[in-house]
């Protein structure tokens, strides 16, 4: 496992492991979409290579409790680390996994209408979603369309076991 920064959306430095293809990294929930009881830390899981990030938002109680929120993002390698950029299409999954909500494509189209992405980031992002969805989500009823993988990928499961990432000194 080898350790890796992560500049989240939020501003926020964060560290990371890398497992394979995966990174974990914490990131602080700024106060304003803080819940009153709920923790204050989200752990997050970058499928490098896929343009995905998974977080079980901390946030999520009652009904939502153990939702995965899926961001479709792009993964910029910067000289101190990975930098995260929301691609704005969004991916609501309850634990079954049997369904899922696709969110946000609107704001997809409004970043690309107004010049904050270019054609080729809506394609890719858009590709990226619908490969997502045939790799972890489709049912066996629907047909293959390549491998099928569990979701969430292994590697999620193992370093979603790691202790707090928030002062970089879990195990490595």
């Amino acid at each position: 496992m080898n350790e890796v920064q992560v500049l989240h959306r939020t501003g926020q430095w964060c560290h990371g492991r890398r497992l394979g293809n995966v990174v974990a990294y914490d990131v602080r929930i700024l106060p304003q979409y803080q819940v009153a009881g709920r923790p204050t830390v989200d752990r997050s899981y970058l499928l490098l290579g896929e343009g995905v990030q998974l977080t079980r938002p901390a946030v999520f109680g009652g009904t939502m409790e153990g939702w995965w929120y899926v961001d479709l993002v792009e993964i910029e390698y910067a000289e101190r680390g990975l930098v995260v950029h929301d691609m704005y299409v969004d991916l609501l999954i309850p634990p079954a996994a049997q369904r899922y909500q696709v969110l946000d494509l609107e704001e997809l189209a409004d970043a690309l209408r107004e010049g904050q992405i270019t054609p080729a980031q809506c394609a890719d992002t858009l590709t990226a979603t619908q490969q997502f969805v045939n790799r972890y989500l489709r049912g066996p009823e629907e047909g293959p369309i390549g491998p099928a993988h569990h979701f969430p990928p292994e590697p999620v499961t193992t370093l979603a076991q790691l202790p707090s990432l928030l002062d970089g000194s879990a195990e490595s």
